[in-house]
């Protein structure tokens, strides 16, 4: 939730909002205010408390009137079970009611629950659950909450417990299926919930058991409730990274207390700073789960530990309620049942001391006890055993009590039951509910007494150690649909039990089961087993179908024949098991016939369509006149000087010329060829004197900087001796300066001398430890001479090193520098003890005081194909790899210089030729700018007249794009001109594509655009990112891609050519393809060139303290044993030497200790270089040794050995993190750890959080009073003299006299001193301001402000940019961000807080990033992206990354979780099929376009090596032509028409697309636009008819759901409406029509897939394996034939799911596939375009949709939708603008297809066009 924020805050839209404010005015001083809603009232008293919190200004009297103490008030007034009841559904009421409630306490009731519960709840972000957990996120299911969301599934029977198992199972494995790492609780308190439903009870504890025994699942259910210690230890150790808790409530009696308790329970975890995840609407994709995450803050912390007492107050009230008793006799008999339970099952324990299965256990107890109960009740009312049977019905029933016997005949039923569910396999039991049945009442008491019996049963079956029961059909204790189709065979059949023919097992069966309950109850006289019916009483009457059946003919459904080529060649062998209409088929008959859609003209007026590139906005359109002309010229000199300018913040300037014409120069050199022997004699001599010239120069140069290093030599020894940190970084200033090595080796030896100068003095005095950072710059500077200068250094230098490494105590390092044998130099020399020693050995204090220090492998030797720095070897790697034309998967980490080989690669296109096009693919807006500025900032090339060296494409802004060599764009962009028929001669030019963040391939928006792309690149490609863990799948998936296109370019090279001008085009592309390479290679590189170290802040008395985060300490011994160490997981040199130490001093006897010792290591013995490759060997080698302690069954020393590394601090205390956010940014500044990004994930908060930094400068500058007084005194002085000179410069200087023009100098020099005083005093004092004024100049940094127009128009952010903070986020006008971006790598900027809009790409490196908040979104791949920031190369040989304001489990969770493994979505939607036919259909091109489209097809990732779903993938291409050809998309000859352009412009918005179309073919918008026309100047449309248009839109393209709860809140709002109306009726007919053609079409898919199922696995529980296929009987008798007789087929649904009568019928209802499809197939993750405009979750709960797109039409205010339409401001904007983009798409389609311009219906959506448009501008300005 967002807090502190108001009507009046402080964005840009404040102005564009006045309308909004007006009218709330005019509002506030209406006598309506008077009678607002109560409910409204307290949400506006919410938001001023939110807003007050915000300041710190809560008061009490506030405070007072929110009356906690009425949370609850049902058991105010209970005594009776009919009182009860009745003031249930009284408090209920009152819950939810609205303000207009005269009870006083449903008033303040309705504050707490309805409002301020109910407005977190809604405010939850709807976000993917387990955003790359891998395996070390945890969290929390509350498996009561688990049981109330699947007791009401809609395909869920009453009582069929197994189907219940098998949905809960389903739902945990999906979770599991999708990295989830969780455990389940069931808090014993919880119970009481389920306490007047003995069904639900008996199945909880049925589930509690079968998780503990039969999976793997951690079950807690010692925790007496959720205020107990034990919880509360519990969320301390583990932290929960969230928990999931049911937001609602049984639809039953107490629905109100139910929900009431999960309310509560939802208030404490928010409280107590855990977050929650809402059970209800989550939804499931291939790859994720997604659902409403309420993130706890501060503020409700803070107002829930205020009302901690009364909260739990409340609770325990509550839980009284639930658990009392509604009578003591109920009491009584409940405590009868648990001790009979108890005794009985002792008797049967001696009856059976072998053991036994659970549902015979069960059954056995159950039926006992009962009929001994049951007996016992009899004898207590006196009524007699033996009842008189009555003749009829009618006075059989008069008996409200069964009599013994009848007792006894219903027990028989059961267990014969109980023998059924024993022998008949799961696919007998499918039930046909056409013939269900009810139970009388007194059956039905006394089933729920067995059910109660069978509770109290599990409960003590648990508790036994000593007796063997089998649990493996647990889930499978009762089947209350199989028991009423046995008591309906004796009801209806009429027969005998001499007739009846159970079967030989079956009848064993029963016959066990009933001789043990005889034996049980043998104090009663009971019947034998048979026969098993011995009363005549009815016990159940058969009722009529409960199912409509109205889908039974959907099954008949055939196919239509269509002729494609594409379809032949792609699903051709899976059309011979699919049943085809003939061409008679009325279907076929009524088939739409339109014209066939020309993508490039109208079909008749032949006005030109626009696609979605012609449609996106452009800047470089033809000028209307010479004015325009030039407006638009000096427009584009000012873009490109601002690329440059910005490109040079980026890498400096680096401009290189791109020769024009490589031909030419060839033919040149090839010409003067045969001259080369004779002018190579004639330059000899010439040579000779070049080269004596340019020695005797770089004499004079050397002599030069000699002379320059003896002036100031002196200067650089002082600075050192002064501070060293300082003086190296003057030595490091004049090295920069200086070329000759020899005078850089003199300057080097200088410093070093006078280092070692400064160690002496300092060993002299205490503290040497402290002064080590004066040795490790000793052995920097000796480092540095003998890897550099080694070939110059004479015997004097060794010497003097030698001695020095010496005098240090490196004895084993001094020999080896003079060049002598080591051990003759250990025989030779005595080894003494020198006063200057530092006391360890030379290893280890290069690794623990050189760690950052240490020398990286670079190699010297430069390459002759890049000139301003020398490559490394994997680099060179790289552009081989461009130089063969190959495609290439490149993973490396951030900052590594991967990026380099995509602009090598953009250097070779322009060095080839002039048409030749290099597509880089960026992931953001934001990183497309950059490139695009780096790509002006290289490269100049000399081009043709309208061809341009760099273009873009967005989807806001296009410039330049198709007359471009290199194009920047984002993924979608480019599959609009990939899969755009007309721009396929365009694509043709494409020689390289560069994928970069090619990661984004598994992200969770616009996943399958980058697969889309990568299978449809015909050209090499490089694939760049730094997090992938699995790159050698994605490699090998894309060498099969690329296998393809080798044999599609050679099939299509083959086929002869039907035209000339294609058989030029084939000859060019042969000619192109001899260079051409298919192969893809994977390039790693590990190494990150800066370390990375992480620290904890912990707020300590005003101040904060920065702790150390070992990597180790992240991880546990499980972690260790079942995944090992991450792949990127790595130490720093200091942090191997913290673990190796751990480990010496845990175990004493480690036998590997010496080998392992630094001093021993082999890599590192003796050396006096150690490199990070070194150090990296040793990490290697003691990562193995931790490995091999678990292996080896050392557990205990490993763990002591993680807990030795974590430091010793306790979790951050409750404080306002916020508010010590500047005092935190201060500390950073103390320890020079900045520039620093500040990582924060709420828009709103990132600009909070840098208004907070800039008001607490502000602040700290008023406090120190400047001197006004002299500024004032000077400021008069500068006026009289500017007087004075006023008066002189009237005349010119040539007409002075010589003492005036001497007065006028005088006077011009005083002018400059008083100026700069004046300027000093009034600067900004250096600890009030974060800005580095030297970084930037005056001059530029007024050309930023200027170009972005902060100061007029974003004031909020120029103020605190001027004091060096910035923020920066996606919803920031794109100038804007280029700015924070330029000055933060300039070097102004010290702070900047972001979004993750800085994770992906952005070169923006810091010394120090921060993670602010914890958040949903702060995962582990987002955790490398954004630490990636930290440390600049060339800059920071250290990043370090704090975490503020993070809990320390979760930071741990964080460092050790794996990098996540890319894994592909479902790749096709009927959109995108649409698209391909169109490309195959209309490119100029078809046998290429067809290989495009083919290869979307065939070259799934997600079914990669999996030939059934490739299989499965066809069909649901079949089926998808199938649902175009019946909607008029395409003809039976496959060619595209009718509106089918349409549908394509709006393909990401499926199957709104195709609704919409929908509505257009019907009429429904000219019957709406013709019923009220204003006629006012032309057709004007109503506002009714407007907002009426925006209604259907944003039902259609709006769509923003909200939780269920919301619904609560309908109404309570003032400006905004907030839920969302339905559909006109007219509308919502409309789209119940599509709705039932998707059916069918999609439901006969289901059908055919069913093939592709894994049977077997079909009738196993999907978590626990259990498999209930059981065994066919080859003998069927009549009782069974009956039994089993289901006259719906379900082949194609889950035989669980028919348990509850489900059939292949219910999969034509799209609302039910998700919960009855067969497991193996997996519904929920395809991709059916069916419309669910009465948005429902799995229980059938209402989730409404959000109307925002409707409010902000009727007020255009984005303050209104972040105060009320619980959206943040950012989220808003971006909301708009792409609602605002469909408006212009649909109304610029309908111009087009549309002949007459004055339709209505045109008309009507360019005016919502202009409307919306108009309203946006408003708030975008």
């Amino acid at each position: 939730m967002a807090s502190g924020s108001s009507y009046l805050g402080t964005d840009t839209d404040i102005e564009s909002d006045s309308s909004y404010d007006e009218k709330k005015s005019d509002e506030g001083n209406s006598s309506d205010d008077e009678d607002l809603s109560y409910n409204s009232q307290a949400m506006q008293f919410l938001r001023e408390y939110e807003e007050r919190e915000e300041n710190g200004s809560v008061s009490d009297d506030l405070m007072s009137n929110l009356d906690v103490t009425k949370f609850l008030q049902e058991e105010a007034a209970v005594e009776t079970v009919d009182d009860r009841s009745k003031g249930i559904q009284a408090s209920s009421k009152a819950g939810v009611t609205s303000a207009s409630t005269s009870n006083p306490s449903g008033k303040e009731k309705g504050i707490i629950r309805s409002i301020f519960l109910l407005n977190h709840m809604s405010r939850s972000e709807y976000a993917s659950l387990l955003n790359d957990f891998v395996e070390s996120e945890l969290f929390v299911i509350d498996g009561d909450s688990l049981i109330m969301e699947y007791l009401e599934i809609k395909t869920l029977h009453t009582g069929q417990m197994l189907h219940f198992f098998y949905l809960v199972e389903c739902y945990l494995i999906d979770l599991i299926n999708r990295g989830a790492t969780f455990v389940i609780v069931f808090f014993q308190d919880a119970e009481h919930l389920w306490s007047k439903n003995i069904t639900v009870l008996s199945f909880r504890s049925a589930l509690i058991l079968h998780l503990q025994r039969n999976t793997d699942i951690p079950i807690y259910t010692e925790f007496p409730n959720f205020l107990c210690s034990t919880w509360q230890s519990f969320l301390k150790t583990s932290y929960p990274y969230f928990i999931m808790v049911s937001d609602q409530g049984l639809q039953m009696g107490k629905e109100c207390l139910s929900k009431t308790y999960f309310h509560i329970f939802i208030s404490h975890l928010l409280g107590k700073g855990v977050n929650v995840a809402l059970m209800s609407g989550q939804t499931f994709d291939a790859l994720r789960v997604y659902g409403y995450y309420i993130q706890s803050n501060y503020h409700i912390r803070r107002f829930i530990k205020q009302h901690k007492e009364k909260f739990d107050a409340h609770y325990r009230s509550l839980i009284e309620c639930l658990s009392r008793p509604s009578s003591m006799a109920s009491k009584c008999i409940h405590l009868d049942i648990e001790n009979k339970v108890y005794k009985t099952c002792c008797q049967l324990q001696k009856l059976c001391p072998e053991g036994s299965g659970i549902q015979k256990t069960v059954c056995i107890l159950s039926c006992s006890v009962v009929l001994q109960l049951h007996k016992s009740y009899l004898k207590e009312e006196g009524t007699p055993s033996k009842t008189i049977k009555n003749k009829g019905k009618e006075n059989s029933t008069q008996e409200n009590t069964l009599s013994f016997e009848e007792a006894v005949d219903l027990c028989k039923l059961y267990c014969l039951h109980t023998a059924l569910l024993l022998h008949l396999p799961l696919s007998k039991r499918a039930r046909n509910l056409s013939e269900n049945g009810k139970w009388e009442d007194d059956v039905s008491k006394l089933l729920e007494m067995r059910r109660n019996c069978e509770y109290f049963a599990l409960k003590h079956l648990t508790t036994l150690s000593n007796w063997k029961i089998d649990f493996t059909h647990l889930p499978d204790l009762s089947d209350s649909l199989l028991l009423q189709k046995v008591g309906l065979y004796w009801e209806t059949q009429k027969c005998k039990d001499t007739d009846v023919q159970l079967g030989e097992e079956i009848e064993k069966e029963y016959t066990r089961i009933w001789t043990a309950v005889s034996k049980l109850v043998d104090e009663c006289e009971i019947s034998e087993a048979f026969p098993v019916r011995n009363t005549s009483k009815v016990f159940i009457s058969s009722e009529g179908s409960k199912k409509d059946e109205h889908r039974e003919a959907f099954l008949n459904v055939g196919l239509i024949h269509v002729k494609s080529s594409l379809l032949e060649e792609y699903a051709g062998d899976a059309l011979d098991s699919l049943p085809f209409l003939t061409n008679d088929d009325p279907l076929v008959l009524s088939l739409t016939k339109s014209k066939e859609f020309d993508e490039l003209f109208h079909w008749n007026s032949m006005k030109p369509l626009s696609d979605e590139y012609d449609r996106t906005a452009c800047d470089n359109e033809k000028p209307s006149g010479p004015k325009e002309a030039r407006r638009m010229l000096r427009n584009k000199q000012k873009y490109n000087a601002f690329l440059r300018f910005y490109g040079q913040s980026l890498e400096g300037n680096i401009s290189k010329q791109i020769p024009t014409n490589r031909k030419e120069d060839a033919l040149i050199k090839s010409k003067s060829a045969p001259n080369k022997t004779k002018a190579s004699t004639q330059k000899k001599k010439a040579e000779i004197i070049v080269e004596t010239n340019i020695k005797k120069k770089l004499l004079e140069k050397e002599k030069k900087e000699m002379e320059t290093l003896e002036r100031i030599s002196g200067n650089i020894e002082m600075e050192i001796r002064e501070n060293i940190n300082e003086g190296i970084q003057k030595l490091q200033e004049f090295l920069k300066t200086c070329s000759c090595d020899s005078v850089k080796l003199s300057a080097e030896v200088m410093a070093l001398d006078t280092c070692f100068s400064v160690w002496v003095s300092l060993c002299s005095g205490p503290g040497k430890e402290r002064c080590f950072n004066v040795a490790s710059t000793i052995m920097r500077r000796i480092h540095i001479i003998l890897d550099k200068y080694e070939e110059l250094l004479q015997k004097s230098h060794r010497e003097k090193i030698a001695g020095y490494l010496k005098d240090m105590g490196f004895h084993n390092l001094d020999m080896s520098v003079l060049g002598h044998n080591k051990k003759q130099g250990i025989n030779t020399r005595t080894v003494t003890c020198s006063n200057y020693a530092v006391g360890i050995g030379s290893a280890r204090f290069q690794l623990q005081y050189m760690s950052h220090y240490l020398k990286r492998e670079e190699r010297k030797d430069p390459d002759p194909r890049i000139h301003h720095f020398i490559p490394d070897t994997w680099q060179r790697e790289l552009m081989d790899i461009v130089d063969n034309n190959e495609s290439a998967i490149i993973v490396a980490p951030t900052s590594s210089g991967k990026t380099y080989a995509s602009y090598y690669c953009m250097e070779k296109v322009l060095r080839e030729s002039d048409d030749g096009v290099v597509v880089y693919v960026a992931p953001t807006k934001a990183l497309v700018h950059q490139v695009v500025a780096t790509v002006h900032n290289r490269f100049i090339k000399e081009l043709p007249a309208g061809i341009t060296v760099c273009g873009v494409f967005t989807r806001d802004y296009r410039y330049d794009a198709l007359n471009c060599q290199v194009l920047v764009t984002v993924p979608q962009c480019l599959e609009i001109l990939v899969l755009s028929p007309h721009w396929q001669n365009w694509v043709k030019r494409i020689k390289y594509v560069v994928f970069d963040e090619v990661h984004c391939l598994g992200g969770e928006i616009g996943a399958e655009v980058w697969e889309h792309l990568l299978v449809m690149t015909h050209c090499p490609f490089l694939a760049l990112s730094a997090t992938i863990s699995n790159p050698e799948d994605l490699t090998e998936w894309l060498q099969k891609v690329k296998n393809y296109w080798l044999q599609a370019e050679e099939l299509q090279n083959s086929e002869p050519s039907e035209s000339k001008s294609s058989h030029r085009i084939k000859h060019k592309q042969k000619r192109c393809s001899d260079k051409k390479s298919f192969k893809v290679r994977l390039v790693k590189y590990g190494e990150r060139y800066n370390d990375l170290e992480k620290y904890v802040c912990i707020p300590e008395d005003g101040s904060f303290e920065f702790f150390h985060y070992h990597p180790c300490a992240a991880l546990t011994v499980n972690h260790i044993e079942k995944y090992g160490f991450p792949s990127d997981f790595s130490f720093s040199p200091q942090e191997c030497i913290k673990l190796y130490d751990t480990m010496v001093g845990t175990w004493k006897n480690w036998s590997r200790a010496k080998e392992l010792d630094p001093e021993q290591f082999s890599s590192l013995k003796d050396k006096i270089i150690i490199t990070k490759a070194d150090a990296r060997k040793y990490e290697e080698s003691l990562k193995k040794e931790l490995v091999n302690w678990v292996r080896c069954g050392h557990k205990e020393e490993v763990g002591k050995v993680l807990k030795s590394l974590q430091p010793e601090i306790e979790d951050v205390a409750e404080h306002d993190m916020k508010k010590l956010f500047p005092c935190f940014v201060e500390e950073l500044r103390k320890i020079d750890a900045l520039p620093a990004l500040f990582f924060i994930f709420n828009i709103q908060e990132v600009e909070s959080y840098a208004d907070r930094l800039y008001l607490h400068l502000k602040k700290k500058k008023e406090e120190m009073k400047p001197d006004t007084e002299a500024q004032l005194s000077l400021q008069i002085k500068l006026e009289k003299v500017e007087k004075k000179l006023k008066r002189l410069t009237n005349v010119t200087e040539d007409k002075l006299s010589a003492s005036k023009a001497e007065i006028l100098h005088t006077l011009l020099d005083k002018k400059n001193i008083l100026e700069m005083q004046v300027e000093k005093l009034s600067k900004d004092p250096p600890e009030c301001t974060f800005a580095n004024q030297k970084a930037v100049d005056e001059k530029t940094l007024n050309y930023m402000l200027k170009r972005t127009q902060l100061l007029t128009r974003n004031i909020r952010l120029a103020l605190p940019l001027l004091k060096g903070i910035g923020y920066h986020h996606e919803s920031m006008n794109p100038k804007q961000r280029q700015a924070v971006e330029t000055l933060l790598r300039m070097g102004f900027l010290q702070v900047v807080t972001a979004t993750g809009s800085l994770a992906l790409g952005i070169n923006m490196p810091c010394k120090s990033v921060v993670f602010v908040e914890d958040s949903v979104y702060l995962d582990s791949l987002n955790l490398r992206q954004m630490s990636g920031r930290a440390g600049r190369r060339g800059q920071d040989l250290l990043g370090k990354v704090f975490f503020y304001n993070i809990p320390l489990p979760k930071v741990q969770r964080l460092i050790k979780a794996n990098v996540p493994k890319l894994k592909g979505q479902f790749p096709l939607s009927v959109s995108l099929i649409l698209r391909l036919i169109l490309l195959a259909e209309k490119a100029d091109d078809k046998p290429d376009a067809k290989a495009k489209a083919l290869s979307v097809l065939k070259h799934s990732l997600m079914a990669f090596n999996q030939p059934k779903k490739q299989e499965m993938l066809k069909l649901f291409f079949l089926f998808s032509v199938q649902f175009l050809v019946r909607e008029g998309y395409i003809s039976q000859e496959g060619k595209p028409q009718g509106f089918s352009g349409l549908a394509t412009h709006l393909h990401y918005r499926e199957p709104s697309n195709f609704v919409l179309i929908r509505f257009l073919e019907k009429g429904l918008f000219h019957k709406l636009c013709e019923r009220s026309l204003t006629n006012k100047g032309g057709k004007q449309f109503s506002e009714t008819v407007m907002e009426t248009l925006v209604l259907v839109l944003a039902n259609l393209f709006g769509r923003l759901r909200l939780p269920h709860s919301a619904v609560e809140l309908k109404g309570q709002f003032r400006h905004s409406k907030v839920i969302l109306d339905e559909l006109p009726p007219d509308f919502a007919a409309a789209a119940e029509e599509y709705n039932d053609v998707v059916d069918k079409i999609f439901g006969s898919f289901l059908l055919s897939t069913s093939k592709f199922a894994d049977m077997e696995q079909e009738y196993q529980l999907p978590l626990s394996n259990i498999s209930f296929a059981g065994a066919e009987s080859d003998h069927e008798t009549s009782f069974l034939s009956v039994l089993t007789n289901c006259q719906n087929k379900t082949t194609a649904v889950s035989p669980f799911a028919t348990l509850s009568g489900n059939t292949n019928n219910d999969l034509f209802c799209a609302s039910t596939v998700d919960t009855i499809g067969l497991q193996t197939i997996d519904a929920k993750t395809l991709k059916i375009p069916t419309f669910d405009h009465e948005t429902e979750d799995i229980q059938g709960r209402k989730m409404p949709l959000n109307a925002y797109a409707l409010d902000f039409y009727k007020h255009g205010s984005l303050n209104a939708l972040f105060c009320e339409n619980f959206l943040h401001r950012g989220d808003a904007f971006q909301l708009i603008k792409d609602f605002k983009l469909v408006i212009s798409s649909i109304s610029t389609s309908l111009m087009e297809l549309c002949e007459d311009e004055n339709d209505n219906v045109v008309l009507a959506f360019k005016q919502l066009d202009e409307s919306y448009k108009e309203k946006y501008e408003k708030i975008q300005n």
